[in-house]
């Protein structure tokens, strides 16, 4: 992959030495802050590619910081934490955080993760119109969903569930978004309409829908199309 600057914001050191190694492993330019202010304050500078945020720092909370970087940037943001609960997940996930990884976990699922965020922020950038994921393809321009060549047909809606998560492949949509962007606010809470739509796709696109492969399950939070193939028109 191109050189991605990655801003690693945390105030414990070894954290900050175990990411760094990693990531300059693999490919990475590396910056670090270890708090919320000097965050902000290289955000601003360096243009990081991708931000990989720990909420328990000194002198904010990572929430704030989310907050804040959105109020002006678009670039992917990772969450570290060791808050597991689902609803402190699908808080950060709805006010604009591109994922979410529970300390403590592996390098390789932080830069699968990192990966998928850099992919889908370089498709919407380039308004890239095919999304391949192994046998799947779904063209975002034609509005046509094919499997090993062969055309599916899906209804409105169920379409309109697959668009959307194409749109954020790699990452997890929540119910809340999913249930507000298909059927609106008034069904925030109507998270049994996705359960019937997600197991009618899975039986159209999915070898074993009992066993998914392509669209997984998030517990609790939401659902996540798997990381399209890489291009050569986005990192790798």
């Amino acid at each position: 992959m191109s050189e991605a600057l990655a801003l690693i914001v945390d105030d414990e050191v070894q954290i900050r030495r175990f990411l760094r190694a990693g990531l300059e492993l693999d490919g990475f330019l590396v910056e670090e802050a270890e708090n919320g202010t000097e965050a902000l304050k290289l955000a601003t500078l360096k243009a990081a590619d991708i931000v990989i945020l720990d909420l328990g720092l000194p002198d904010m909370d990572g929430s704030e910081v989310l907050e804040r970087l959105r109020g002006w940037s678009t670039v992917p943001v990772i969450v570290l934490s060791v808050r597991s609960n689902e609803t402190e997940k699908v808080r950060l996930l709805e006010n604009g955080a591109d994922d979410y990884v529970v300390k403590p976990f592996g390098m390789a699922e932080l830069l699968a993760r990192a990966h998928a965020a850099l992919r889908r922020y370089a498709r919407a950038s380039a308004g890239e119109p095919v999304v391949k994921i192994g046998p799947l393809a779904i063209d975002l321009a034609a509005r046509i969903v094919t499997v090993e060549g062969a055309r599916i047909m899906l209804t409105p809606k169920e379409y309109r569930l697959l668009q959307i998560l194409a749109q954020h492949a790699g990452n997890v949509v929540t119910h809340q978004f999913l249930l507000k962007e298909i059927w609106g606010s008034p069904h925030l809470h109507d998270t049994h309409y996705l359960r019937i739509f997600v197991r009618k796709i899975r039986q159209k696109i999915e070898t074993n829908p009992t066993q998914p492969r392509m669209l997984l399950t998030e517990l609790g939070v939401g659902y996540r199309l798997v990381a399209p193939e890489p291009s050569n028109s986005v990192p790798a």
